[in-house]
C-alpha cells in the first residue's frame, strides 16, 4: 500500500474561489452533512477517481468522486474530507436541475455543467455498471463477493431517509451506501458487512461489494461506498415499535401483554438476532480480555463523561452519587472479554423483514475518530443501547400524546413504563438466555448509565424540550 499514489488536487482552471463557495454552499444544505451550524468552507477538492460510459454512441456523463476539505473556523477548528460523487454535461440537464451545483472549467474535462451524481440515473447506472465489471486501471477499485448476479436492467432511486450517509436503491435487486463523510482506514461497516456476509449471517443484508480509492489519503485507503443486498419486505424497527406504543396508547383498558400490537414476541426475536451476530463476531475477529486495570480507565472515562455532563446539564448532579458508585463497580471488575461489537446500536439500526431480523450500519458512533469505533468492547454495549432504546421509544410516544391529548397523561406515563419494562425484559432474556452474573448486570448497568448520560448532554444541545427522559430513567436507574 506504501506505493499507492497520493490523490492530487484537481482545482477548475479559474473562478476557483466561485467553485469552493458553489461546493461549500452545497454541503451545507445537504441532509448528510455532519458540522450543521459550525462555520467552515470546502478549501480544497482531490480528485479520487472518474468513470465514463463505455457506450460508444454515448459520451456522457462523465461520473467523478471528488474529496472535498471542510475546514472549520470555529473555536474548536480542524478539517473533515467529504466525499463528492459529480456528474459532468457540457450541455444543462433540465432534468436535474434540482441537483445542479453550478458550470465551471474543470481541469480535466473542460467547461461542464456539475450535478450531485446520486440523482442522476445514468450516472447511477455507469457506478452499477463497474461493480458488475470493474474498469481495469484507474483509481477506483471495485471489489465484488460472489454469489450474487447483480441486475444491470433496473433503474436507481435516491432515498431520503438517510442522515449521514446517501443510500441508492437499484430497483429491489441492490442497495448502494455513499459515504459522505469519509475518514482515512477501513470502514467497520464494510469489513464487517464482508465477514458476516461470507459466514452466511442470517441478520446482516449480505455484502455484494465495495468501492474504494487505490489513492492514498494520510497514508491510508479511502472506503467509498459498499453495495449489498435490498431488503424488499424491511420495516424499520423504530417505526415498527412507535406504532406497538400508539396501540396500546389507544386501548384504554388493556395492558401491554392484552393488546394487538404487543412487541414483546418481537424484542425476545431481536434479542436472538444480536445473541447470533454477537456470536459470530467473535468467530471470526479476534476477542481479547480487558484487564482490571483497563476497567479501572474504562470506569474513569464514565466517570469524566459524568463531570462534563453535569457542566452541560446541571439536573444530572441530583444523580450523580449513585451513578458515581454504578461506575465504580466496575473499576472493581476483575476482568471482561471484549471483541468486535455494532458499537451504536438502537432501534434505528434494526429492520424486521419475513426472514427475521436485520442489524444494519456497522460504522460505530460517527462522531467518533475511526481509530475509536474499530477498537474491540464489550457486547453488553450493544445491548445496554437497545435497552436505552427500548426506553425512549414509548416516551417519545408519550410526549407525542401529551401535546394533543393533555387529559390522561398519569395513565400514558403508565401506559409507557410497562411497554418499556415489558420488552426491555423480553429482550434481555432471550438476548442472554440465562441469568446474569454479577459481574454482567455490574457492567451493563454501567454502560446503560453511561449511554442516558450521553443521551442527557445530546437532548440539553439538540432537544432540551426531551432532556427529561434520559433523566427519568437515570433516576429510576439509580433506584433498582
Amino acid at each position: 500500500m506504501t506505493d499507492a499514489p497520493v490523490p492530487q488536487d484537481v482545482p477548475p482552471d479559474d473562478s476557483h474561489d466561485d467553485v469552493m463557495a458553489a461546493l461549500t454552499g452545497f454541503v451545507r444544505a445537504a441532509r448528510w452533512f455532519g458540522g450543521k451550524g459550525r462555520p467552515f468552507a470546502v478549501t480544497r477538492t482531490r480528485r479520487l477517481g472518474s468513470l465514463a460510459t463505455r457506450d460508444p454512441d454515448r459520451r456522457e456523463p462523465v461520473i467523478v468522486i471528488d474529496l472535498a476539505t471542510l475546514v472549520y473556523s470555529d473555536d474548536e477548528g480542524g478539517e473533515e474530507y467529504y466525499q463528492l460523487p459529480l456528474a459532468l454535461y457540457s450541455e444543462s440537464q433540465s432534468h436535474l436541475e434540482h441537483a445542479h451545483l453550478g458550470q465551471w472549467d474543470d481541469a480535466e474535462h473542460g467547461a461542464v455543467h456539475v450535478y450531485d451524481a446520486l440523482h442522476d440515473r445514468d450516472a447511477m447506472g455507469l457506478l452499477l455498471e463497474a461493480f458488475a465489471h470493474p474498469p481495469e486501471g484507474g483509481t477506483l477499485t471495485f471489489h465484488r463477493l460472489p454469489g450474487h448476479d447483480l441486475d444491470l436492467d433496473t433503474h436507481s432511486t435516491l432515498l431520503t431517509g438517510e442522515q449521514s450517509n446517501s443510500s441508492v436503491a437499484f430497483g429491489e435487486d441492490s442497495l448502494l451506501k455513499v459515504f459522505r463523510k469519509v475518514t482515512p482506514g477501513r470502514n467497520p461497516d464494510i469489513t464487517v458487512h464482508e465477514v458476516l456476509t461470507r459466514a452466511e449471517s442470517e441478520h446482516v443484508a449480505a455484502l455484494y461489494g465495495w468501492m474504494e480509492s487505490v489513492s492514498l489519503v494520510e497514508g491510508e485507503v479511502l472506503h467509498l461506498a459498499m453495495l449489498q443486498q435490498f431488503l424488499r419486505t424491511a420495516s424499520d424497527g423504530w417505526e415498527l415499535a412507535l406504532a406497538s406504543i400508539r396501540n396500546l396508547f389507544a386501548e384504554g383498558d388493556l395492558h401491554a401483554a392484552e393488546v394487538g400490537g404487543d412487541f414483546a414476541a418481537e424484542a425476545a426475536r431481536l434479542g436472538e438476532a444480536l445473541r447470533e451476530v454477537h456470536d459470530a463476531l467473535a468467530e471470526h475477529f479476534p476477542t481479547y480480555v480487558r484487564t482490571a486495570e483497563e476497567l479501572a480507565d474504562l470506569s474513569a472515562g464514565m466517570h469524566s463523561r459524568l463531570d462534563a455532563a453535569i457542566e452541560i446539564v446541571p439536573e444530572l448532579a441530583e444523580h450523580a452519587a449513585r451513578l458515581r458508585a454504578i461506575f465504580d463497580r466496575v473499576a472493581g471488575l476483575a476482568e471482561v472479554r471484549v471483541q468486535q461489537i455494532h458499537a451504536d446500536l438502537h432501534l434505528g439500526q434494526t429492520l424486521r423483514t419475513v426472514k427475521g431480523w436485520k442489524i444494519v450500519d456497522f460504522e460505530g458512533e460517527p462522531a467518533k475518530p475511526l481509530a475509536d469505533r474499530v477498537l474491540p468492547d464489550s457486547p453488553w454495549r450493544d445491548v445496554a443501547g437497545m435497552l436505552r432504546s427500548f426506553d425512549y421509544a414509548p416516551r417519545v410516544v408519550e410526549r407525542t400524546f401529551a401535546d394533543a391529548e393533555p387529559i390522561g397523561i398519569d395513565q400514558r406515563a403508565f401506559r409507557a413504563h410497562e411497554w418499556s419494562s415489558r420488552n426491555r425484559n423480553a429482550f434481555l432474556a432471550a438476548y442472554a438466555e440465562r441469568p446474569l452474573t454479577p459481574d454482567e448486570d455490574a457492567l451493563l448497568a454501567a454502560y446503560v448509565a453511561d449511554k442516558a448520560v450521553y443521551e442527557a448532554v445530546y437532548e440539553a444541545r439538540n432537544r432540551p424540550a426531551w432532556v427529561s427522559i434520559p433523566l427519568a430513567a437515570l433516576a429510576e436507574l439509580g433506584d433498582a
